[in-house]
């Protein structure tokens, strides 16, 4: 006894671009990015700004998240963000830079002005 569902092959597919938002500007790995977060606390809701370089981006479709990393009082912040999410508010990007390589972890291990990125004038 074998059942078989007949289910649309791009179903998923269809699901997830109807769940994309599509007014994300063009980010890159070694963007200094501003990243607005919808925060509930209590019953108020508020937008916090994080901002950071983008060392990591992962790209799969509705999953696609990035990596922010952050110098506080001496201690690196790394946060993940899903770009796609609703509590995502908004992504600003603030500065461009030349990078050559597709994640950026080497700046974990450096601190000071050896963590600086030359920038790229569009």
């Amino acid at each position: 006894m074998e059942f078989y569902v007949n289910v649309k092959p791009n179903i998923i597919y269809d699901i997830e671009n109807q769940l994309k938002k599509n007014n994300l500007p063009n980010i890159q790995v070694g963007d200094s990015v501003k990243v607005g977060v919808l925060i509930k606390e209590g019953n108020k809701e508020r937008i916090q700004i994080s901002e950071g370089v983008v060392i990591s981006k992962n790209n799969s479709n509705l999953n696609t998240t990035i990596t922010i990393r952050k110098v506080l009082q001496n201690i690196g912040v790394e946060k993940v963000y899903l770009i796609h999410s609703p509590r995502i508010t908004e992504i600003q990007i603030t500065r461009k830079s030349k990078i050559r390589r597709a994640k950026l972890y080497y700046l974990r291990n450096r601190s000071g002005k050896a963590t600086r990125l030359k920038q790229k004038f569009v």
